[in-house]
């Protein structure tokens, strides 16, 4: 696993390029995964990822770590939030009907969104609660068809930290539903903290709080060319 301090100072990080899928084929193995580690840096992270201009790219961590917000405050281009569709749906519902009711109709709607999403072909960045796995699996077998490569940022933010964000926004979740939630990223921010990712991704980048605090741009850099050129 990456640990060094060599991207501290700098204002964006590129993740390497993978190869093509024509050449993944031909050569009949894929690269190693690359784990970025930006934590403990006391907020002297890069300001900047950037990701190739067909790329997907996974944000997950516990509910309350801080997804929605980064989100919110640097992605430029493509992104969705399940968080987005809850609100939509809830500025609509009467204030007496509990969520329960209708979050079948939030996921169905949210994923419908990631659909259209995925199908524009353009770089998108997709909330994810980090135990949908199957979610990553979908993303993984799009990001292949589409010659891109899947990436994971991993909020890795202290139980009590995450649980303190919910009181904020004044919204939580069940305690089974956090505890479920709390093994399941524990179990990613361990594999990534040996060097692995979960199948099919192409690199992983954790992340502690200050480290997203700095970050101001997630962003494909082929859209950028592409919307300087335009």
């Amino acid at each position: 696993m990456n640990r060094t301090t060599a991207y501290a100072t700098t204002s964006g990080i590129a993740l390497p390029k993978q190869p093509a899928l024509q050449a993944r084929e031909a050569y009949g193995s894929w690269p190693a995964p690359v784990v970025r580690d930006l934590r403990d840096r006391a907020g002297r992270g890069p300001h900047a990822l950037l990701f190739g201009p067909r790329d997907l790219v996974v944000i997950t961590g516990l509910p309350g770590s801080g997804k929605s917000t980064l989100m919110r405050r640097a992605v430029r281009g493509l992104r969705v939030d399940s968080q987005d569709t809850r609100d939509r749906f809830e500025s609509r519902m009467p204030r007496f009907l509990p969520y329960a009711v209708y979050r079948p109709l939030v996921r169905l709607a949210h994923y419908a969104g990631l659909r259209r999403a995925l199908r524009s072909g353009e770089g998108v960045v997709v909330h994810d609660c980090g135990t949908q796995s199957w979610v990553r699996g979908w993303l993984a077998r799009e990001a292949r068809r589409r010659g891109g490569a899947l990436h994971l940022l991993l909020l890795d933010v202290a139980p009590g930290e995450a649980l303190a964000g919910q009181r904020e926004r004044g919204r939580g979740v069940s305690r089974y539903a956090f505890l479920r939630h709390r093994a399941a990223t524990a179990r990613l921010v361990r594999a990534a903290e040996r060097g692995t990712v979960p199948a099919g991704c192409s690199s992983a980048v954790l992340l502690d709080r200050s480290a997203a605090d700095a970050l101001r741009r997630i962003g494909f850099t082929g859209r950028e060319r592409h919307a300087r050129k335009g």
